[in-house]
């Protein structure tokens, strides 16, 4: 039975290996303290946080988020440590600045089962920006914990200068400048579920006597945010007992034994694709769907034969159009893959420790050191290491196997926006009279399944710039190729991307700048000077680049005005209201402070009235302008033109590998469709 704590109440911990599950119903930043026996912590080094989320016997989030799983094994945890304090504080990166305008956080203590064994609401918090919410402690060679919940309005630099840190600054500075950094190269998030967004993943027949889990409701369609599962909701663990991470996408139930869980799509009615966001109110409504009824169930799959999976089938997801249901089954697909590499990675290292500590305990008896028994004991720790490994890899294969079915239908029926530059949907393209619900920006692959690629759909319009990276840090191909192929590939990659972004838009509501100061990028952007999808020729010189950004900083200025002032009939006659893309290559050539100046004002301000950034840069040419380009670098999504794993999945600690979505050698695909959105514009003007 759960104990249902409230400050100041401690309750005993029967199990050592454990789960701190928090939902706050909005981002917030967790991490752990660990102190001596008089409660000091000696250092920046006990301190877990989402710059430094692994410490022996503890594990933290990566990222902000509304949901955590903080992972706890006190079994592992080093003998000097008696007290370990969870902490929660809001990022820094606007939203919330305070405890007391948000809804009280939860947090729960659980087993590897999922069983709740503790929970506590944090109340009465008010200018408190950071809290201690738990503290476990040893007591007479056990553990307990304790409900906290003190509250610090000074923020988490006065929380670590009360346990007793003089680098207190400093560190709460380092963990919110890494949350910053994750969420600037964070997977876009899905959007939130529904009640309806949800349809069971079709699996094959379960293994017997296994339970089946069940998803939680969560929220509804409509204008009204969902809010966050139930906290006592069960969550799935890997076929070895160990816990699963956690997942952006829902609070899944308890699967059977190594089966798949039940999918959960993102629900229909959301209007971003970002990691979680911390600004005001989103509207949540459909901006081409006025009716609250709920969408048409998805297509039923054909029956299956007994004992066997069920055949995919193109939109088997929630929605109310199959664009929609497609975009909900790819971002399933994604969270499928997410939540199987995470199981199988789980009981590999669950495999891993086992197997360790058998081959400690063979060696710590002198008697069984050497001989016959000792060689016994160690063949027989690696032999069930290898029998675990190889059951979590057919488990893992199985799911693999399913999913690769299900994109081998999905694929083929993706309308442009969403498929491959070498889909044939592209030859019979049409330029569209509505803008679709996202953008397919390239591929999204894990090492352990490289062959198995997951489109990666941004919805639209986009909230974030692109930085499209021409250097060769980093990646995992650009160290074999020469500056000048790494900035030719990018220019190719912010050609293709921006061609697919006018291409999916109707005739006239998408408009093309380019800044090219020396002319580098001259053969790259050909097909878009020769097709006249550019509203201007693209900008050469320090005059060039000063005129373009001079224009559309005024633009932002004058849109902003009035959409604040209610005015929209007021802005003056022949301005371009359509939405605007403009593409920087060579950054900073040509730039000075003031045009570097105006780039990152239209990086934060623009997104909102329809102007959006694609730079093609090197950060490392752009460096010798020190801190100042941080804010901007981390406001961009960053994208290279070779395959690079540095998109990060701060719910399952993933480190995706993203593939750019080039068009393929040798195709006129990227030219036909350019001169068909040419020929659209000379119509439509």
């Amino acid at each position: 039975m759960t104990a249902e704590l409230v400050r100041g109440q401690n309750h005993p911990l029967s199990q050592a290996r454990l789960e701190i599950r928090i939902a706050a119903g909005t981002p917030v930043v967790a991490g752990a303290t660990l102190g001596d026996e008089h409660g000091r912590v000696h250092g920046v080094e006990w301190v877990v946080h989402p710059g430094a989320p692994n410490l022996p016997g503890l594990e933290v989030s990566r990222q902000a988020a509304a949901d955590h799983r903080l992972a706890v094994d006190l079994g592992a945890v080093p003998e000097a440590v008696h007290r370990v304090h969870v902490l929660l504080a809001l990022p820094t990166a606007g939203g919330p600045v305070r405890f007391g305008a948000v809804a009280a956080p939860f947090v729960a203590v659980t087993g590897l089962d999922g069983t709740e064994l503790v929970s506590y609401t944090i109340t009465g918090l008010d200018a408190e920006s950071a809290v201690v919410a738990l503290e476990l402690y040893r007591r007479q060679g056990a553990w307990k914990v304790r409900a906290v919940g003190q509250g610090y309005a000074g923020g988490l630099a006065e929380l670590f200068t009360d346990q007793g840190l003089p680098q207190a600054g400093q560190l709460a500075r380092d963990v919110h400048e890494a949350v910053a950094r994750g969420l600037a190269s964070a997977v876009p998030m899905p959007p939130p579920l529904t009640a309806d967004g949800d349809r069971p993943r079709q699996t094959a027949a379960p293994t017997p006597g296994a339970d089946q889990g069940s998803s939680a409701a969560q929220g509804a369609p409509g204008a009204v945010p969902p809010q966050p599962p139930p906290p006592s909701t069960p969550q799935p663990l890997s076929p070895y007992g160990t816990p699963e991470p956690a997942s952006p996408y829902g609070t899944p139930g308890t699967p059977a034994a190594g089966a798949p869980q039940p999918r959960h799509t993102p629900g229909p009615a959301d209007t971003t694709a970002q990691p979680p966001t911390v600004g005001g109110p989103v509207d949540y409504s459909h901006p081409r769907r006025q009716n609250t009824a709920p969408p048409p169930p998805p297509p039923a799959a054909p029956p299956a034969q007994p004992g066997q999976p069920a055949q995919p089938v193109a939109g088997d997801a929630t929605g109310w159009s199959m664009e929609e249901r497609l975009y909900n089954q790819v971002w399933g697909m994604f969270e499928d893959l997410a939540r199987s590499t995470a199981a199988y990675r789980s009981a590999v290292d669950f495999a891993d420790s086992r197997m360790e500590k058998e081959l400690d305990a063979a060696l710590a008896d002198p008697r069984s050191r050497i001989g016959g028994q000792g060689d016994a004991a160690r063949e027989a720790a690696r032999a069930k290491h290898a029998q675990l490994v190889e059951e979590a890899r057919a488990v893992y294969d199985r799911d693999l196997g399913q999913l690769t079915a299900e994109s081998e239908v999905v694929e083929p029926a993706l309308p442009p926006a969403y498929a491959r530059w070498d889909n044939p949907v592209w030859h019979g393209y049409r330029v569209p009279f509505e803008v679709p619900m996202a953008v397919r920006l390239g591929d999204l692959c894990l090492p352990e399944c490289a062959e198995l690629r997951i489109p990666m759909l941004v919805r639209l319009p986009l909230e974030r710039g692109l930085w499209i990276d021409s250097g060769a840090a980093g990646s995992l191909d650009g160290s074999f190729l020469d500056a000048h192929e790494l900035h030719r590939l990018a220019m190719d990659t912010a050609v293709a991307l921006a061609a697919r972004l006018v291409a999916v838009h109707p005739a006239g509501d998408y408009s093309l700048h380019v800044i090219d100061p020396a002319g580098s990028g001259a053969q790259a952007l050909a097909p878009l000077v020769w097709s006249g999808v550019l509203a201007a020729p693209p900008a050469v010189g320090a005059a060039g680049v000063a005129e373009v950004l001079a224009r559309l900083t005024q633009r932002v200025d004058l849109v902003q005005m009035a959409v604040r002032g209610g005015a929209a009939e007021s802005l003056p006659p022949g301005l371009d209201t359509s939405e605007q893309l403009l593409i920087v290559n060579d950054f900073p050539h040509g730039f000075d402070d003031r045009a570097v100046t105006q780039l990152r004002y239209l990086a934060d301000e623009g997104p909102s009235v329809g102007v959006h950034l694609m730079m093609v840069a090197d950060r490392e040419d752009a460096s010798g302008y020190g801190p100042l380009l941080d804010p901007l670098w981390r406001s961009l999504m960053r994208l290279t033109p070779v395959p690079d794993d540095h998109l990060a999945d701060p719910w399952v600690g993933h480190a995706w590998t993203y593939e750019p979505a080039l068009v393929p050698p040798g195709s006129q695909v990227l030219e036909q469709v350019l001169n068909q959105v040419a020929e659209a514009r000379t119509k439509y003007t």
